[in-house]
């Protein structure tokens, strides 16, 4: 029985791994036609598209199987919903504009922030090796941003921000999920993703700051091709989705958090092809470091 017992271990760990990659190569190739898709439209309207297809998959489901939870958190709701949206504007936004493996790494320290925000909110306590890998993970970004004497670029300053408010969303649902339906939750992010843009497509026509282009944008119907790129991104964004929910479902949260890094590696490659430079020494120093300190976090849970 203990052998059995162990082969059905071996053989969940490998399920969950192995959708896990799945899931970070689906998240890699949809940076790619995020990055293709933003050479004709704004990143506003890119977050737009990704939304709009979580929008009519989860409503399907939900119209398959009625919801039932016991609610009564509306404002976090809200907030999660909030926080997901601005992330992935600032996330998409450095997809266009940087190499894709930078952009990914910086949304990848979204889990050092979820530990120093669930320590400071929900008051769970971080061991001694949690806060080396906090200290860890800032030097890699600090490694990747190279902060002259001005300080940190637009794209750094966006970048770290993709990090906090996925963090900030991911921290809520820690809360959320004790009172809402998985698909509640997931589609609060998806709902404020999809009216949040069209209140923005309608502001950006009385707004004239550059420096705000992150979030603004005037809405153009995609044409040709671009309908494969906006068709691509929402479908992969929504199964990377569904494959890294199985991955955790599969096996420990801390083996699945270390093989979600992957995706840094599959972001450089995938980047290399549209014609990102590879890492510098001191760059790729930096993704290192994160990855290091994602993982210790991962293995400290």
């Amino acid at each position: 029985m203990g052998i059995i017992a162990s082969m059905n271990r071996i053989k969940n760990l490998n399920s969950g791994v192995k959708y896990m990659l799945m899931a970070s190569f689906m998240f890699a190739i949809m940076g790619a036609f995020a990055k293709l898709a933003s050479e004709h439209m704004s990143s506003l309207e890119v977050v737009f598209f990704r939304n709009v297809f979580g929008v009519v998959l989860i409503g399907y489901a939900v119209y398959k199987n009625p919801m039932t939870h016991k609610g009564g958190k509306p404002f976090l709701l809200l907030f999660r919903g909030v926080m997901g949206f601005t992330a992935l504007l600032a996330y998409f936004y450095n997809i266009a504009n940087i190499p894709l493996g930078d952009a990914v790494t910086f949304s990848k320290t979204a889990p050092i922030f979820t530990a120093i925000f669930a320590w400071l909110f929900l008051k769970e306590k971080l061991s001694a090796s949690a806060w080396l890998a906090v200290f860890v993970g800032f030097g890699g970004i600090l490694l990747i941003a190279q902060p002259s004497a001005i300080g940190f670029t637009k794209y750094d300053i966006l970048g770290i921000f993709s990090g906090i408010g996925a963090a900030l969303a991911y921290t809520s649902v820690r809360e959320l999920r004790n009172y809402y339906d998985t698909r509640a939750i997931v589609l609060s992010f998806t709902l404020v993703g999809t009216i949040g843009p069209i209140f923005l497509f309608i502001l950006s026509e009385y707004i004239q700051m550059p420096e705000l282009d992150f979030m603004l944008g005037e809405f153009v119907m995609p044409s040709g091709v671009v309908w494969l790129y906006v068709i691509g991104l929402g479908l992969l964004g929504t199964l990377s989705q569904y494959y890294m929910t199985k991955a955790y479902g599969e096996t420990k949260a801390g083996i699945v958090g270390a093989v979600s890094y992957t995706n840094i590696v599959f972001a450089i490659l995938v980047g290399l092809f549209l014609g990102d430079s590879l890492p510098s020494m001191t760059t790729a120093s930096g993704i290192i470091l994160i990855v290091i300190a994602g993982i210790m976090v991962a293995r400290a849970k």
